[in-house]
């Protein structure tokens, strides 16, 4: 991996100068717009709508429009003088539980490197904080944009997560939420039943992604000048009539999928009485 930022963690006296990595990466097909005719790429100029004239990319600079249409210009010296003054330091604000920061705050994830010279106090602080069980609430900037964020210790290394600011989150607006819907304890009972039945540990390598795979394949096969067959649509079952009856036929579909027994074709009305009555083999689990 190569490093996109160096800095420091700033823990109160303690200095911890580290290195920053991206700690994700975008499992993607990348494509390139090109003329059907010949495939010959496409290329985009950058133009002045003012003058008609090719603008080169050292003569750019950002502007930000006014309610009037007006246009103020920012130049990089305007940049330069922001108090950003976190700019090369990870500064540790607090620590707190991490079940106290909703998900929804979280925005990307990035390894933590310490240089040569700070590996011991990086180890230090790494076995304090997942001994504590809480995570560092961080500020930090990078590429001039100033972020909250968290450290948090996975696999033996400081991952930091950068947020979004508190004004950064929309407030949902649906208006379902003011309508006084009626859920009958029943059929929350046998949602409640059905989330059980599913329940197990998430184990992230079960699952891939399947039209990726399958647009490689489509790829593949263009180079190969075989016929490529498009795939056949599942049709999409409208919503249930008879919610109960939705749930408890996913109750047991999900039940005979965990027991490995063939899946049965599920109905969106009732079962017929001799479905009901045949109850549904449990499989036993060992304690641990």
């Amino acid at each position: 991996m190569r490093s996109i930022w160096k800095g420091a963690i700033s823990f109160g006296l303690v200095t911890i100068p580290v290195k920053l990595y991206s700690a994700t990466e975008q499992k993607d097909v990348s494509f390139h717009q090109v003329h059907r005719e010949d495939g010959g790429r496409i290329r985009y100029k950058r133009v002045c709508t003012l003058d008609g004239e090719e603008v080169q990319y050292a003569d750019i600079a950002k502007g930000y429009e006014l309610a009037s249409g007006e246009m103020v210009v920012l130049t990089d010296e305007d940049f330069e003088g922001l108090p950003l003054t976190t700019s090369r330091r990870i500064d540790v604000l607090q620590f707190a539980p991490a079940e106290q920061i909703d998900p929804i705050y979280f925005a990307k994830s990035y390894y933590l490197e310490p240089d040569a010279q700070g590996a011991k106090p990086y180890v230090l602080l790494r076995n304090a904080l997942e001994s504590s069980g809480q995570v560092a609430v961080v500020k930090v900037a990078l590429r001039q944009r100033e972020s909250l964020a968290t450290l948090r210790v996975r696999d033996g290394v400081f991952v930091l997560e950068t947020m979004l600011w508190p004004d950064e989150i929309r407030t949902p607006d649906f208006g379902f939420l003011e309508e006084d819907i009626e859920v009958r304890a029943q059929e929350l009972k046998m949602a409640e039943s059905l989330i059980t039945t599913m329940e197990s540990d998430f184990d992230p390598s079960e699952y891939h992604d399947t039209y990726r795979e399958a647009l490689q394949q489509v790829i593949e096969a263009k180079v190969a000048g075989k016929e490529v067959i498009p795939a056949q649509e599942e049709e999409e079952g409208g919503p249930a009539v008879d919610l109960m009856a939705a749930l408890r036929a996913s109750v047991e579909a999900a039940k005979r999928e965990r027991e490995g027994a063939p899946a049965k074709p599920k109905k969106a009305a009732g079962k017929s009485k001799s479905e009901e009555k045949a109850p549904a083999k449990r499989k036993t689990r060992k304690s641990a």
